[in-house]
């Protein structure tokens, strides 16, 4: 377990996030922030690449619908590709820039899983994926979200959807390109990146 003092200054809240803390007295090591996600495994903790705390509480029932059907309809997709690894929001990756994050969905080509150590797995996998989704939920802040997505595609991600159930809006991002708005669409298409994965949205709206 970590111990030590702990600024409580209250950040502005990133999405998703219940508080944020500035930790950057403790140092954290990979070691020690796994350890400390273990040891509150109630909560989702990321870490911003400045060494701010995000504590993530639980989702609404609701939010955890969406999720679970994202997550029902990527995992259903790449099994059939075969081409990569799929994972959920309780997976964490490290940035090439240091930031500890969890996506709420995401995909890694397998020559890129497969090239991690089995110790680099079992704890947050140094690279970002090649597919990121964010869904948003009522007490997000878009702002912030959209931040995060950028974040992604400059740390590498080739894809990233920011989807907006709030207001049925699909947010698309990908490297050296203007963000793609869509309103209220029934399905999203993941192509060239994941071929041939169509997303049906009106299961999650």
């Amino acid at each position: 377990m970590v111990s030590a003092d702990v600024s409580t200054e209250v950040m502005p809240q990133p999405a998703g996030a219940a508080f944020c803390l500035d930790v950057r007295a403790l140092e954290l090591t990979d070691e020690r922030f796994y350890q400390l996600c273990r040891d509150n495994r109630e909560l989702r903790l990321e870490l911003t690449s400045r060494g701010e705390l995000i504590v993530m509480g639980p989702t609404s029932s609701d939010t955890g619908r969406r999720n679970s059907e994202l997550n029902y309809q990527l995992r259903e997709w790449a099994k059939r590709d075969g081409t990569g690894e799929c994972f959920d929001s309780s997976a964490g990756f490290t940035l090439p820039n240091g930031a500890k994050v969890s996506p709420d969905a995401s995909w890694v080509r397998r020559e890129h899983y497969e090239a991690l150590t089995q110790e680099e797995r079992e704890t947050f996998a140094p690279l970002c994926p090649d597919f990121v989704v964010e869904l948003r939920s009522k007490s997000d802040s878009l702002k912030l979200l959209q931040a995060k997505m950028r974040e992604y595609v400059e740390q590498g991600a080739r894809l990233g959807w920011l989807i907006d159930p709030v207001t049925k809006t699909v947010y698309v991002y990908r490297p050296q390109q203007e963000v793609e708005t869509l309103r209220d669409p029934q399905t999203i298409a993941g192509d060239p990146v994941l071929p041939g994965f169509v997303l049906r949205l009106e299961e999650i709206w």
